[in-house]
């Protein structure tokens, strides 16, 4: 494995508890090569789960996280001037494809259109990327595998995936996990006891029942690991619930009552 690439390898395991069958999916996805797309809300587990799945299967990840100015340039790479003159400078995409890792592009929605089109050779039986800058065509190594992910039920109609996109990839759909898994991943990754973890999970359930009528977003289990943390550490249950799981989401008096009344209710 070349030296460029293996800084990107996933030394230590990361905690990821399945709750279905998207560890057996996935694996039988990357033993053909299937570009991955996972759908699902924010916080709710995908990239670490794509974490959890690289240091699986040995394989180094590399992580871009997409936003509406990032270029082509910026996934592909582009020539670079210093004290010896021109050199070209591979960018995150092509450093997978030349060298064997997996590249994740998360909230690949968020990118413009006319970026997210470099990715489609990658994507299907030709498995190559034209660097026209450079004037080569890099054969994707044999590891290499692209994943992206977004949150649909968060996108506008301006900022989805072209159905172009969309049909050169498999799909898992993710979600915020059953009472007992989630009571579980929190407990685990806070090292608060089961009741406090479930009585977090209590509140977010409350939130995510609000989504569309007043709330965008529901509670993730991200918000529920912060709160968790604050709460081990020593912080006042009702502050650490305040700070990391009601402020966050809404700046509606009204609905932070009603949050705050949850709160109360289950602490």
């Amino acid at each position: 494995m070349s030296d460029v690439i293996k800084q990107y390898l996933v030394k230590n395991e990361p905690y990821y508890r399945p709750v279905a069958d998207e560890v057996a999916l996935y694996e039988a996805a990357y033993s053909v090569r299937m570009p991955m797309m996972l759908k699902g809300p924010t916080g709710c587990g995908k990239t670490r789960f794509v974490e959890y799945m690289a240091w699986k299967l040995g394989k180094p990840l590399i992580t871009v996280a997409c936003n509406e100015d990032m270029t082509a340039s910026d996934l592909v790479g582009r020539f670079l001037l210093d004290a010896q003159g021109t050199r070209w400078q591979d960018g995150p995409l092509t450093a997978a494809a030349r060298y064997g890792a997996i590249c994740y592009l998360d909230e690949v929605v968020e990118a413009r259109q006319d970026t997210t089109v470099v990715i489609h050779p990658l994507t299907d039986n030709r498995r190559v990327l034209p660097l026209e800058k450079k004037g080569e065509l890099v054969s994707a190594h044999p590891d290499f595998q692209l994943v992206i992910s977004y949150n649909p039920g968060y996108q506008s109609l301006m900022k989805d995936l072209k159905q172009s996109t969309k049909q050169r990839f498999g799909a898992l759909d993710f979600n915020y996990p059953e009472h007992d898994i989630e009571t579980e991943i929190v407990a685990h990754e806070t090292k608060v006891d089961i009741a406090t973890a479930g009585k977090l999970v209590s509140i977010a359930e409350r939130a995510r029942n609000l989504k569309g009528h007043g709330l965008d977003e529901g509670i993730s289990t991200r918000m529920l690991i912060y709160a968790g943390n604050l709460i081990a550490k020593g912080v006042d249950i009702h502050a650490a619930c305040r700070m990391a799981l009601v402020r966050p989401i809404t700046d509606d008096p009204d609905m932070r009552d009603a949050l705050d009344a949850a709160v109360t209710t289950f602490f």
